[in-house]
């Protein structure tokens, strides 16, 4: 599936470093679901509306992630993201963490997302409007 690529900005909070300014491992899962939602929004697609509307919801199923070199306090990082692969239930998305200023690759992680329905948590298709904003 040959998507555009997706770019969001980050700054490095205090509230997102250990001790020593390096952020810690758990914070760029954080910074990777921003940049999800923010990808999700910039096509129209609003979660909570998912959920309210049409009853479903995105949920993580599946991450895979890599840490390459440490980002630090202050910095402004770039998160790339782009859609490898859309099924009935689930997509596959790419994420590349980027230090702003140079283009540094400091993670990778790949997510696996789940369609699921509001009420049950059970798996549902994904509904045919939103495979339509996907794919735009």
């Amino acid at each position: 599936m040959s998507q555009a690529v997706f770019s969001w900005p980050v700054r490095v909070y205090w509230e997102d470093t250990d001790a020593g300014g390096v952020v810690y491992h758990a914070a760029y899962v954080r910074f990777y679901e921003r940049a999800r939602t923010e990808w999700l929004r910039s096509r129209g697609i609003v979660q909570s509306s998912m959920a309210s509307e049409l009853g479903v919801l995105f949920v993580l199923y599946r991450m895979v992630v890599q840490f390459k070199r440490p980002a630090r306090l202050d910095d402004l990082l770039e998160v790339r993201l782009r859609l490898c692969s859309l099924s009935r239930t689930r997509m596959v998305i790419d994420h590349d963490l980027h230090l702003a200023a140079d283009g540094t690759l400091l993670g990778q992680a790949t997510a696996e997302v789940a369609c699921i329905k509001a009420d049950s948590f059970k798996p549902r298709s994904i509904p045919p409007d939103i495979v339509k904003e996907l794919h735009a």
